[in-house]
């Protein structure tokens, strides 16, 4: 499946939440997403949660990604979803990855608390984005498996 299977033209905003500076990723993640046929919108580093909904709002997007690799996205991500909802976009695919704890946690647990925040599918520690990528394209298609069965 391609992203032309999808929707012709997917948008996507990526970007680093909260203080971090860690680009290197960000920017990875842009070009996989781009060669994968994605119109990709980059915040690049040190973004509060109002810019990704201005920028979904800006490009009508379709999905969100979300990084951290120092850690506070516990604190940045708390209620993403329900910004995204109070201005209309609560439809938008949202993703976070990367190291997005402080401390050493069980993947099933950070996995667990970032969905009560409202995000599609968390990549925690999670080094291959082909594997996101391949979700949103299922995602988009069919609509999350996640968000569907918390919606029962």
């Amino acid at each position: 499946m391609t992203v032309l299977d999808v929707a012709p033209k997917v948008r996507i905003v990526i970007g680093v939440i909260g203080d971090d500076i860690h680009v290197v990723g960000n920017r990875i993640m842009q070009l996989a997403l781009e060669e994968s046929g994605f119109e990709v919108f980059n915040l690049r580093t040190r973004n509060p949660p109002e810019r990704f909904v201005e920028a979904a709002l800006e490009v009508n997007a379709n999905a969100v990604f979300v990084s951290s690799l120092n850690g506070e996205g516990e604190h940045w991500c708390a209620d993403f979803r329900q910004r995204f909802i109070d201005v209309g976009l609560g439809h938008v695919v949202m993703y976070v990855g990367g190291n997005v704890v402080v401390g050493q946690r069980a993947a099933a647990d950070v996995i667990k608390l970032f969905k009560s925040f409202g995000f599609d599918r968390v990549y925690h520690q999670q080094p291959d984005i082909s594997v996101a990528i391949a979700h949103l394209l299922e995602d988009l298609k069919h609509g999350s498996p996640e968000r569907e069965s918390s919606a029962v």
